[in-house]
This record gives C-alpha cells, sequence and structure tokens, in this order.
C-alpha cells in the first residue's frame, strides 16, 4: 500500500532531524504557542496561543487517523491521543504557570501590561540583582 504525502512528509522530517515523532510533537506544540503568542501578541497567560496548538494537534492526528483507516483498516486512537498529550503538555504547562504563579511577573513576557515602557527601554536596562 502507498503511503500518503503527508505520511512521506513526516518520515522525511524523522530522518533529517533525527528525532523521534514523540519528541518532534513536543517541538511543533511548543513552536505553534510561542509563534502564536509573538504574532499575535498574546501574553503567555492567554487560552490563544494554546488553543491554536490545540486545533494544530488534532487537525494532525485527523489526517494520520485517514492514513490509519486506508493503511491498517481501523483508526489507532490511543497513539493519536498519546501524540495529542504529548504536544499539548508543555504549551498547558507554561499557559499555567504564566496564569497561576509569580514565575513570568518580572520578566520581558510582560513588559506590554507596564504603561509607557517598550520592549527597547527594557533591553537597554541594565540588569538589577535582588
Amino acid at each position: 500500500m502507498e503511503i500518503s504525502t503527508v505520511q512521506t512528509i513526516k518520515l522525511a522530517i524523522v530522518a533529517a532531524t533525527g528525532m523521534d515523532k514523540d519528541a518532534l510533537h513536543i517541538y511543533v506544540g511548543l513552536a505553534v504557542f510561542f509563534t502564536v503568542a509573538a504574532f499575535f501578541k498574546k501574553p503567555l497567560r492567554s487560552p490563544w496561543p494554546w488553543l491554536a496548538v490545540l486545533v494544530v494537534a488534532v487537525a494532525g492526528e485527523l489526517l494520520d487517523r485517514r492514513d490509519d483507516v486506508a493503511s491498517v483498516g481501523y483508526w489507532r486512537w490511543k497513539a493519536s491521543l498519546h501524540d495529542i498529550i504529548n504536544t499539548q503538555f508543555w504549551p498547558a504547562a507554561i499557559m499555567l504557570l504564566a496564569r497561576f504563579s509569580s514565575l513570568f511577573q518580572d520578566s520581558i513576557v510582560n513588559v506590554g501590561r507596564q504603561s509607557g515602557v517598550s520592549l527597547r527601554d527594557v533591553i537597554q536596562q541594565p540588569i538589577r540583582e535582588k
């Protein structure tokens, strides 16, 4: 049976990077999370970057489902659930830490909340020890 274009691309990425698929799911999740947060200027505590990761993860697993049904005759839903959890874990952890802890309180992540302070001002400021 012939493999789909999607699976061919995924196998090429695995071969080129030398990483296993689980590691790639983690990296894709983080890349989507930070890219959406930066591009749409959303704080890490916002649910929108996390939801974007969820959409990408579910879309990827729907493509995998189609390939599973075509190649093995049924959907390996446990493998899909495993992949979605791998993709979502660190974006969820970062969002929850940003939302419910003081970990990011004095960081560059929250610069936009300070009135009259630009990113340039923060970068040019000398580092102060606490």
